[in-house]
Parts: structure tokens; C-alpha cells; sequence
């Protein structure tokens, strides 16, 4: 049962009536005066049971007008399973500090960027509903991100390189990771792309790629010829590389493609197989994903002498230090390569200064 209160009073506004209700005369007057006052300066009004997700969607909706298709998709994503999912029956005036910080502390040990993503839509909830006099004070302001762990990713071995093009002579589908392997596509760009992207600049067989992540997303790249002989009778508005229904994939497509590739190399590198299961030990090393495809991508630029701002072009980065932290990246090979250099000259030095303590 609600609680009751010993006076009620009504008033109308832009043809709507409000109720006013409270304990003496003087808290219903000064509740009035408040509530006028807040609806001709325009500010929103709501009742007190509107839950974080009406809000939430609400906010996103007003402020996030600017965004890319894909990145809203994505930042409605993240707030749906991430946030709204632990709190977003609660009332927004019922929401503490703790409840903020206890959904922040489910992403203890995810990726730093998907902690600071969560951490960023929880502050701009809040703060929306704040700015807005929906609630008193931001309970995300002194939020607490928890440790994250740190994106690592690597070029692919040459081994992995021959058992990847290996599987994808036996099943078409894996282009869309020869795309990601060859032309440096991310996978949502790879996903995306059609027939009429392939086209010639100067000669040269080369692929538009329609990207949407940053404004420099949007390029053409050289296609190598061998993989052109494979893509080049795409239909014009056919995707380069389909699900199995032939439309573009959907992330449960694109997930299921990823999972058959893991099992197509573990098999093409010697892995057992009993009953259609596959025999640990796998011979696929766990951190190989494909989105290693574009990091070799851009490693093997490098190695191919390609400077960093054509590179910077070629991947699509909107700042030139991401792709300045792929260059400097040392793997085993190059390491080996010093190696080999340096213990030349130690060896030379070494034998020289033997001599000189011999004499």
C-alpha cells in the first residue's frame, strides 16, 4: 500500500495535470513552485519508478545522434549485456555508488578497453540523468575501474600462414580471412565487402574498403594477384565472402566460421580425431585468432620496407602510434636476426681481446 499524505493538491500545465502531494501545506506549496518552475524551464520530468534501462535507451537515443551505425549497434550492445542486464530494472533514483561499482567489478580481468567502455556508458547514464535533474547526484562519478588485461596480439607464425591458406584451398568460405590476411580488412570490413569493391587504380587490382571505425577507415589497398584470381568473379552487390545462406554473416556465423577454421588447421598440422572430436594435445597455439590476420598484415609491411604513413593508410589507423606500436613490435624472428648480427661482432670483439690477453 502507498504512503499516504495529508494534503494532495493538483495543477495543470500544457494540459496535463500533476498532483502534488505532502505532509503539510507549506511542503505541498514549495513542491508546486519546484515543479512549475522546473516545467517552464524545460527540464524533463519523470516519475519516480522510471528504471535505468527506460533512461538509458532514452539518453542513447537524445545524445549518441552523431554515431556511426555500427558503433552504436555496438555501444547498445555493450550497455545491454554489460549493464543493463545487472541493474536495469532498478529504479533510477534507487541506483547507489555500489550498485555502479559492483557492475564495473564483473569486468575484473576482461580487455582495458571493454572495462573503460563500460566504465564510460556508466558515467554518461548517470551523468545524462544528472544534467538533466533527473537524480540528486551522479552515483558513477567515483566509480573505480577493476584491473584489466592488456590486448595482445601477434603476427601469425609461418607455419599457421601455410595451414590457413592450406584450409582455405579446400573451403571457399575462409576468404573473408585471406581479406584480413592480404588486404589488412578488419573482420567487420571483410565481412562487408562486395563484388563492386574490387576495382583498378592505375593498372593495379585494388579493394575499397568501406570502413566506418575512424574517418580513415575509408581506403583502397593493393589486392595481391593471387588472391585477386580467387575473388575477381564476384558479383558486383555479392559478398566476397557470404555465410552459408549467401547473405553477409552475422556474428553467430561469423563466430561458427572462426571455430571451423581452429578445427580445419588443427587437423591440417596433425591433430587426431576420434569420433569427430578432436584429440588434445592441439597443435594450434591458443592465442591464435583472426584478427592476428591483420596484425601480420601490417607486420608484413615492414618487413617488406613499406614506410609507416602508407601503412598508417593502408590499416586504416586514425593516429599513426597504433601502427608505430606494430612496427616496433619485435617477434622471435627479428630477435634472432639481431642476434645473429650482434654474436657476428661480439665473436670478432671477443677474439681480439683473447689475443690482447695473450700477449
Amino acid at each position: 500500500m502507498g504512503k499516504r499524505y495529508k494534503f494532495v493538491k493538483t495543477f495543470s500545465y500544457d494540459g496535463k495535470r500533476y498532483y502534488i502531494r505532502g505532509n503539510t501545506e507549506r511542503e505541498v506549496f514549495e513542491k508546486m513552485a519546484l515543479k512549475k518552475r522546473d516545467l517552464e524551464e524545460g527540464k524533463m520530468v519523470i516519475s519516480s519508478s522510471m528504471t535505468v534501462e527506460t533512461w538509458a535507451y532514452r539518453a542513447v537515443e537524445s545524445y549518441k545522434t552523431r554515431q556511426k551505425e555500427i558503433t552504436y549497434k555496438t555501444y547498445i550492445s555493450r550497455m545491454r549485456h554489460c549493464i543493463l542486464e545487472e541493474i536495469g530494472t532498478m529504479p533510477l533514483k534507487s541506483v547507489k555508488p555500489i550498485h555502479c561499482q559492483e557492475v564495473l567489478n564483473l569486468q575484473a580481468g576482461k580487455s582495458k578497453a571493454q572495462i573503460a567502455e563500460v566504465y564510460q556508458t556508466l558515467k554518461f547514464i548517470f551523468g545524462k540523468a544528472q544534467e538533466n535533474g533527473l537524480i540528486a547526484t551522479n552515483p558513477a562519478e567515483h566509480i573505480v575501474k577493476p584491473i584489466g588485461t592488456k590486448t595482445y596480439r601477434r603476427a601469425i607464425t609461418e607455419n599457421e600462414r601455410k595451414h590457413l591458406l592450406k584450409a582455405a584451398e579446400t573451403d571457399p568460405r575462409f576468404t573473408l580471412f585471406l581479406l584480413m590476411l592480404y588486404c589488412g580488412c578488419r573482420p567487420s570490413e571483410a565481412i562487408e565487402a562486395q563484388g563492386r569493391d574490387i576495382t583498378e587504380i592505375d593498372g593495379y587490382h585494388v579493394l575499397h574498403i568501406r570502413g566506418t571505425k575512424t574517418a580513415n577507415a575509408d581506403r583502397f589497398v593493393p589486392i595481391p594477384d593471387d588472391l585477386y584470381q580467387v575473388i575477381k568473379k564476384t558479383p558486383k552487390f555479392d559478398y566476397i565472402s557470404p555465410n552459408e545462406a549467401r547473405n553477409k554473416h552475422t556474428k553467430k556465423s561469423y563466430q561458427r566460421l572462426c571455430k571451423h577454421l581452429r578445427r580445419e588447421m588443427n587437423i591440417s598440422m596433425g591433430c587426431r580425431v576420434y569420433r569427430n572430436q578432436l584429440i588434445p594435445p592441439l597443435p594450434l597455439a591458443d592465442d591464435f585468432v583472426p584478427y592476428n590476420l591483420r596484425h601480420t598484415y601490417c607486420t608484413d609491411l615492414q618487413k617488406k620496407g613499406i614506410d609507416i604513413r602508407t601503412a598508417q593508410y593502408l590499416m586504416g589507423h586514425s593516429d599513426i602510434k597504433m601502427t608505430a606500436n606494430i612496427y616496433t613490435h619485435a617477434d622471435n624472428s627479428t630477435i634472432v636476426d639481431a642476434a645473429k648480427i650482434l654474436s657476428g661482432c661480439n665473436s670478432g670483439c671477443n677474439t681480439k681481446m683473447t689475443e690482447n690477453a695473450l700477449k
